[in-house]
């Protein structure tokens, strides 16, 4: 995961869920917070080690979050615009 290899997918993913969470309404119980994590992790453990452009890594991350609003059929969150290496955040957006 080149284009974000300051910390590991597992740690991207607990960054990414809990910025995700934070916005997310109705509020996310622990066991979905936990699910919605590692799916992230998954994904991001996919991308590793490719060259991937910021955009597709974003990308990639805002599918899986699709994916699991779709599979809850209640929660309605941001999708990720950026991520800062330097202070290890997830700057979160919501959808228009």
């Amino acid at each position: 995961m080149s284009t974000h290899s300051s910390r590991t997918p597992d740690e991207w993913a607990r960054v990414i869920a809990n910025a995700y969470a934070a916005k997310t309404r109705p509020p996310l119980t622990r066991k979905i917070l936990d699910e919605v994590q590692a799916v992230i992790a998954e994904a991001l453990s996919e991308l590793e080690g490719c060259d991937v452009a910021e955009a597709e890594w974003c990308e990639c991350v805002n599918l899986v979050l699709d994916r699991s609003e779709m599979s809850l059929h209640a929660a309605v969150g941001p999708r990720l615009a950026a991520i800062d290496d330097a202070t290890g955040s997830a700057s979160m957006v919501h959808r228009s």
